[in-house]
C-alpha cells in the first residue's frame, strides 16, 4: 500500500512525508508500475556525517559540529550525522538503489558533499546503479570559515548522475557548473540548509513537467527551489521541527493563508 503523504499542497503539486526516508522510500512503487513512469529527479542533501575526523566527534550533536559560535541557540539539531565512512557508504547504497528503483530512465541525482565526503559518495552514487557523470561546485563566498595559513572551506560539492543514458533532447538546456549563492542568515532555516536561490538553480536539471524526490528535506528547501521552477515535488523528513518548518515555508512560498487572510 502507497503511503499517504503527511502535506499536500492545494494543488496536489507538492507533497512531504513526515518519517523516516528508508521506511517511506521502501513502500513507494517501481517506476514501471506508476502512471506517470517514475520520479523525474533526485535532488537532495542527506546528512553526510562529517563533523570531525574521529569517532569521538562524529557522536557530538550537530549543533556542536557545525553551527559557529554565538548562533548555536538558532537552529535545531537533526538525525542522522554520527555515522563513520563504513557505515554511511552502506547507507547510502541503500537509499540510493530505492530512489533509483522509484526514477524514470535517465532521470538526473544530484548529491551534496563535501570535501571529506566526495570520494565515498561518488563511490555510493555507481554502488547504486547510478552513471556518474561529473562534480559540480557551491561557492559559498570568501566569507566562509577562514584560517590563517589555509585554504578556506568555501565550497561544497553536488555529485551528479543518471539513471542509465542520459537523453540529450531535453528542454533543460545548458546549466553551469558552478554555483555562487552566499549564506543568508535570513534565508538559513536549518543548521546545514542551502540558499533558496541556489536550490532554485539546481532544480532546474529537473524537466519541466516533471517531479522531484528529496528523501531528506530538511527545511523544504529543495522544496522551494521546486516551486520557483514550476516543477512538482515529494519530500521526505525525519525530524518533526523540520518538517513543520518545510510546511510553514512551503506554505509561504505558495502564498497558503496569506489568501485566506485577505
Amino acid at each position: 500500500m502507497i503511503p499517504r503523504p503527511d502535506y499536500i499542497s492545494p494543488d496536489g503539486d507538492i507533497a512531504l512525508y513526515h518519517g523516516d526516508a528508508m521506511q517511506v522510500l521502501s513502500q513507494l512503487p517501481s517506476a514501471r508500475l506508476t502512471a506517470s513512469g517514475g520520479f523525474s529527479a533526485i535532488i537532495t542533501d542527506a546528512p553526510y556525517s562529517s563533523g570531525g575526523a574521529f569517532r569521538g566527534d562524529r557522536m557530538l550533536s550537530t549543533r556542536d559540529k557545525y553551527v559557529q559560535s554565538g548562533q548555536r541557540e538558532a537552529q535545531a539539531d537533526f538525525t542522522g550525522d554520527n555515522r563513520d565512512q563504513r557505515s554511511f557508504r552502506y547507507w547510502c547504497d541503500l537509499w540510493l538503489s530505492h530512489c533509483r528503483r522509484v526514477s524514470r530512465p535517465g532521470a538526473p541525482v544530484c548529491l551534496f558533499s563535501d570535501w571529506r565526503q566526495l570520494p565515498i559518495t561518488t563511490d555510493a552514487m555507481q554502488s547504486a546503479g547510478y552513471v556518474w557523470r561529473g562534480v559540480a561546485v557551491w561557492d559559498k563566498g570568501p566569507s566562509a570559515r577562514p584560517q590563517m595559513g589555509r585554504y578556506k572551506s568555501q565550497a561544497e560539492y553536488i555529485v551528479w548522475g543518471s539513471n542509465g543514458p542520459m537523453p540529450q533532447d531535453t528542454t533543460v538546456g545548458v546549466l553551469p557548473g558552478v554555483f555562487t549563492f552566499p549564506i543568508r542568515k535570513s534565508d538559513k532555516h536549518h543548521q546545514v540548509g542551502k540558499p533558496s536561490e541556489l536550490m532554485e538553480q539546481v532544480c532546474r536539471i529537473c524537466p519541466p513537467d516533471g517531479t522531484i524526490l528529496d528523501p531528506f528535506a530538511g527545511s523544504g528547501s529543495t522544496a522551494i527551489g521546486a516551486i520557483r521552477q514550476g516543477r512538482a515535488f515529494v519530500g521526505i523528513e525525519l525530524d518533526e521541527h523540520y518538517f513543520r518548518v518545510a510546511v510553514e515555508r512551503i506554505n509561504r512560498e505558495l502564498g497558503i493563508g496569506q489568501r485566506e487572510a485577505a
